[in-house]
């Protein structure tokens, strides 16, 4: 049960994430609320996965790149989120324009 709720607690998170991305890099999400916890489960992914990165290839002591809430990296991820919408959202936009 715990699992279960630390799994939830972590999309509520992403999508936290997600919704702050969009606020920085304006454009419209695909799929609404599932494309918005699409986009901050992966953009966690992405976050971690940089700022894992630098922390141990850079040695980077800053600490905003450990701020966390329940086992979810904050800034990384809000900054993961906002790559993962703008990439998603230019290719959505460059096969819309491509086909003309």
């Amino acid at each position: 049960m715990d699992d279960l709720i630390s799994l939830l607690v972590q999309v509520l998170i992403a999508m936290a994430c997600a919704f702050a991305a969009n606020l920085l890099i304006p454009r419209r999400v695909p799929g609404k609320l599932l494309g918005l916890m699409l986009i901050g489960l992966v953009g966690v992914l992405v976050g971690q996965w940089v700022a894992n990165y630098l922390l141990q290839q850079y040695n980077f002591t800053l600490p905003w790149l450990t701020w966390s809430f329940q086992g979810v990296p904050l800034v990384p991820s809000i900054i993961g989120s906002a790559i993962v919408l703008y990439v998603v959202t230019a290719f959505l936009s460059w096969g819309r324009y491509g086909n003309r």
